[in-house]
């Protein structure tokens, strides 16, 4: 449980554990007990080699260490009730002392041995009717009750969130009392606070709220609040508020210092101090609250959070105080995103990150809540084998959730020839700030050339131009998939292989770092002028599912095999007359037939040769210094037996000349891809072009990819300002596994005896006891 609580608090502070893995970061727990131990101590038959490093009270701190890399510091602490705050005491030295740069505070306390809760009973400090009644004159004791409590401490110039600042803390000791060793002495308890303030040099009048021990003891209660009363209440002009945790949860004892600490950090967030339980009649032994100079909440009260003390006072005299200032920032950071919201998560189990998923539904987040959500969102698959992402739409919303089966799966981009509807695509993804700024990019490099490509964008995507007149369509096409290529690499998506048809080899070359997007976009413009200005015959292109070879069978002479996209996947292309023809031929031998949306131009065929030449040259001046292609780039413009010649290596300009341009309506590759092969389409027919986008990034999360969806939004600063909703509530566990608890019972000693008491109804006479 502890290393579950220490999981929380570093994902609720905005790091991955991952970040942390190796660091010098400190555990230091405050525990007195563990009963498990003594239990399977008592049979000497059931002792195996699990009960020393599971049991052992030494471990709780260095298997914190263990499980999350922690190379600083690790310790565990005992000083009775005081423990949780001396721990904290002990980290923030060791930090200001440059021993560690952060630390994981913790303390620990569960109710499983009998004879503990019966040693209080015997000292006086239990309740004996089961409520702990806090500076109340009914108080007779406290309730013991459990906690498992984590906080990650770090300087505030690091960290991403800040519920509140250490201004100070400081322990001492009673020393010897007359009275004995476990009175509290009220003279060492207001020298504590002295020193504090005094040290601090901060005014005790400017607290506006102490958390008390507050255990509601005969003799505690009294002694505590009369130190704080000569402390806090001299000069001030209105009551000083107190309280303690304890009266609404018990008393966790080496854990309650940090219990009534994250009370206070709750408090601080909603700018409400909590109710005591249980408090209807000011104690008499304590002046201060009969005469009004303290007050206790018995409803939540509006505070203005400011600077507020925690004190924690073990019952063998270690007395600590704690002074927090609260995070002041709480400005709305207005963040104008018409993106919509891509979130990811992972979990344990679907239903955890289904948990948060449901959770989004029903509140209003912030840029901040995602930004410190999505940095635990790439944990390890073994850890958390389960992701998600959900796309906040306007009208709807996009989830998926899946288990990622392998995480090492390689990436390929496959480039097909596309349509002629890219513009007004673009125009639509233009609200993602990186495929924007590309755009602008390949504007500025096609503006000396007098094609006003923003213009082109902007405009519906209704280039004016004739049938045949095609370098303002091309030029948006390839400037639009280096955009969507960009915004890949700006979330951290690196592919292993690259496959491109046609002119979009161009695209590979980008990818592969063969040609600059400068390079690319001019290449792709003067393909397109070349073929405008040489006048070439009108001429089609054509897919027919069929194979390679049944279709030189029927060929005329003047159609030429252009593509051979698959089995049964052929592309033709010739005079638009004979294309025509070959048309109704194989609809009498239903066949099935595309025409490919080329323009009029027959590529990959006799019919372009007339503008290779002066392709060839201008290409030369483009692509100076060819460099080679990585081994990752499969060309589709050399047979395979060529791949390793020279020529087919360099991405040059005699590399492209086989490669004019080739244009399609719809994604090719999604016809020829095989089914068991995760397929994803970067821009789905019919689907409002960013939402397919982002849903595209979002399902290659949930593939085991780690894309960095913040790089398409705007920089949160950190850390997130006051009122940033918590995310430790909603981290959900897998507890399917059931874990052996001890039960004394089942160990009973010759002098002990059970009852069996019915507490169900309130006429039995047993619930005295």
């Amino acid at each position: 449980m502890l290393l579950e609580t220490t999981y929380e608090a570093i994902v609720d502070a905005g790091y991955n554990p991952n970040e942390l893995r190796g660091g010098n970061i400190g555990v230091f727990i405050g525990n007195s007990y563990i009963d498990t131990h003594e239990f399977f101590l008592r049979d000497v038959e059931s002792i195996n080699e699990n009960v020393a490093p599971g049991c052992m009270n030494a471990l709780l701190a260095s298997r914190i260490s263990h499980v999350f890399g922690f190379k600083g510091t690790s310790t565990v602490g005992d000083s009775a009730c005081s423990s949780g705050l001396v721990s904290l005491n002990l980290a923030v030295q060791a930090i200001l002392r440059g021993e560690v740069e952060a630390a994981v505070v913790g303390g620990t306390n569960l109710c499983l041995r009998p004879g503990t809760s019966i040693e209080f009973l015997k000292l006086g400090a239990i309740s004996n009717d089961g409520v702990c009644r806090t500076f109340d004159a009914e108080a007779k004791g406290y309730v013991r009750s459990e906690a498992i409590v984590s906080i990650f401490l770090q300087k505030s110039d690091f960290a991403r969130r800040k519920y509140a600042t250490i201004i100070h803390i400081k322990t001492n000791i009673d020393g010897y009392k007359d009275k004995g060793i476990t009175y509290p002495s009220v003279e060492m308890q207001r020298r504590l606070f002295q020193e504090v303030y005094q040290e601090c040099k901060l005014s005790p009048s400017q607290i506006s709220y102490v958390e008390t021990h507050g255990t509601g003891t005969i003799v505690g209660d009294p002694v505590e609040v009369s130190a704080i009363a000569d402390v806090f209440c001299s000069g001030r002009e209105e009551p000083l508020w107190i309280g303690s945790v304890k009266s609404n949860m018990g008393h966790a004892e080496p854990a309650s210092g940090l219990c009534g600490l994250i009370k206070v950090l709750i408090g601080m967030e909603n700018g409400l101090l909590p109710p005591n339980l249980h408090f209807r009649k000011p104690n008499p032994s304590i002046p201060a609250l009969i005469r009004g100079q303290i007050r206790i909440p018995t409803q939540s009260v509006p505070w203005k959070a400011d600077y507020a003390g925690i004190s924690a006072f073990g019952f063998g005299g270690v007395n600590a105080h704690v002074v927090l200032k609260s995070n002041e920032d709480e400005a709305k950071r207005h963040h104008d995103v018409a993106l919509p919201q891509l979130v990811l998560n992972c979990g344990r189990t679907p239903e955890n990150v289904q948990y948060i998923f449901d959770y989004l539904n029903t509140v209003k987040t912030s840029r901040e809540f995602f930004a410190l959500l999505h940095k635990s969102a790439y944990l390890r698959i073994e850890v958390k084998p389960h992701r998600g992402y959900k796309l906040f739409l306007k009208d709807q919303q996009t989830a998926e959730i899946k288990r990622v089966e392998n995480a090492k799966r390689p990436v390929w981009y496959i480039f097909s020839c596309t349509g002629k509807h890219w513009t007004s695509i673009a125009k639509d993804i233009m609200e993602i700030k990186v495929f924007a700024n590309s755009i602008k990019k390949s504007a500025e490099t096609l503006k000396p050339y007098g094609l006003d490509l923003i213009d082109l964008v902007m405009n519906h995507g209704t280039p004016k131009t004739d049938l045949r007149n095609i370098t303002s369509a091309y030029s948006s096409i390839i400037a639009t998939q280096i955009a969507l290529i960009d915004t890949l690499n700006a979330v951290g998506i690196e592919p292993t292989g690259l496959i491109g048809q046609g002119v979009e080899e161009l695209l590979c070359g980008y990818v592969d770092g063969s040609l600059t997007a400068e390079q690319v976009t001019l290449v792709a413009y003067w393909i397109a002028k070349t073929l405008e200005e040489t006048h070439l015959e009108t001429g089609a292109m054509l897919d027919i599912s069929t194979s390679w070879s049944e279709i030189q069978k029927c060929c005329p002479n003047d159609i030429f095999l252009s593509r051979h996209l698959a089995e049964e996947s052929v592309t033709v292309s010739g005079p638009k007359s004979s294309i025509k023809t070959l048309v109704d031929k194989m609809q009498v031998e239903n066949c099935l037939t595309q025409e490919v949306e080329s323009y009029g131009y027959a590529l990959h065929c006799h019919l372009v040769h007339a503008a290779t030449e002066k392709l060839q040259k201008t290409l030369e001046k483009i692509m100076v210094n060819p460099k080679s292609r990585s081994s990752r780039w499969i060309s589709s413009s050399h047979n395979e037996s060529g791949w390793n010649n020279s020529s087919a290596k360099l991405a040059d300009a005699s590399y492209f000349d086989a490669i004019v341009i080739e244009i399609s309506p719809h994604a090719l590759s999604r016809y020829l891809i095989s089914r068991e092969i995760e397929h994803i389409r970067l821009l789905e027919k019919g689907v409002d072009p960013t939402a397919s986008v982002l849903s595209c990034i979002g399902r290659l999360y949930i593939l085991g990819l780690n894309p960095d969806v913040e790089k398409l939004y705007p920089k949160v600063q950190f850390p997130v300002p006051k009122g940033t909703p918590m995310i430790s509530p909603l981290i959900k566990w897998d507890h399917s596994k059931s874990w052996p608890v001890p039960r004394w019972d089942e160990r009973l000693e010759p002098s002990e005896i059970i009852f069996d008491v019915d507490v169900t109804s309130e006429e039995s006479s047993e619930k005295i006891f």
